[in-house]
């Protein structure tokens, strides 16, 4: 197998419309959103309204995976994503966040997190990290996943597998009472088994009516994460792997984040809620 060339930036296509009738986070339009001062412990309805929400954004991200294949574009995942979120409803959380263009984000082979969709075009042997969150009855609901495109080789396949499973790991570890960098620690000392980098300045985060609360969940065993986890927080773990270092670059568009390396990462997330017992996750299809 061909060693893939390196990614370069795509062209962009106009942004896609939102019907007036969706209800638009209130950063729609503005340079930031409002900072959020409210409790990581959230009430009833507020996690059963994330569940319709991570519902939906769970349903989007694997309608989208169904259209990947060589020679699809990513702006064609971001089309269909985009669809069915308006479909259900629901407004796409990162069309219009602090700027950006589109409604999902697609990090292709090297790319760490928070790819564009363009008019770049997938190859056989790559792999796509989709991430999607949707906004509906005042919440949010975040995930993502990373899929194979075509004949992907064993070193790729392996480092997709074992990254899904560092959040399977992480999820299993979420107790009450415990501090938040158990997840982390779970993370990084699987994630060393096989060599691999751990994405550190990119991470978790709370979630509720604010698309990121403030609430830092890192994937690495950070002394500073001493938060004590509660039943009724709602939070992202979202691991990120690299096959060498977790250092980065940034694209000149602000946004796509490619290991300094440019070796492939892969990344999953879910949204979370802690039950009395352990956690509950509510990107579910």
């Amino acid at each position: 197998m061909s060693v893939p060339s390196l990614l370069v930036p795509g062209e962009l296509s106009p942004t896609r419309s939102v019907p007036g009738n969706i209800r638009r986070p209130e950063y729609v339009g503005k340079p930031a959103p409002k900072p959020y001062t409210g409790p990581e412990v959230q009430t009833p309805e507020t996690i059963e309204a994330m569940r319709t929400a991570g519902r939906i954004a769970a349903q989007a991200m694997a309608e989208a995976a169904k259209h990947i294949a060589p020679g699809v574009t990513t702006d064609e995942l971001d089309r269909v994503a985009h669809e069915f979120m308006l479909d259900h409803g629901a407004y796409p959380s990162t069309l219009g966040y602090r700027g950006f263009p589109k409604s999902l984000c697609s990090s292709v082979n090297e790319v760490i997190c928070h790819g564009i969709p363009d008019s770049t075009v997938l190859r056989d042997g790559d792999i796509i990290n989709l991430d999607v969150t949707a906004y509906i009855g005042g919440v949010h609901g975040d995930n993502n996943a990373t899929y194979l495109v075509g004949d992907v080789e064993e070193e790729s396949r392996l480092l997709v597998e074992r990254t899904r499973e560092s959040l399977n790991r992480a999820i299993k570890a979420v107790k009450p009472g415990r501090q938040i960098n158990i997840i982390g620690r779970v993370i990084e000392s699987y994630a060393k088994r096989f060599g691999y980098g751990v994405v550190r300045d990119f991470t978790g985060h709370g979630i509720n009516s604010s698309f990121h609360s403030g609430l830092i969940i890192p994937h690495y065993d950070s002394p500073h994460a001493t938060t004590v986890i509660q039943p009724g927080m709602t939070f992202t773990i979202e691991p990120m792997l690299t096959l060498g270092t977790h250092e980065y670059d940034m694209w000149e568009d602000g946004w796509t984040v490619v290991t300094k390396d440019r070796k492939r990462t892969a990344q999953f997330e879910h949204t979370l809620v802690v039950t009395d017992t352990g956690a509950e996750i509510l990107t579910l299809p």
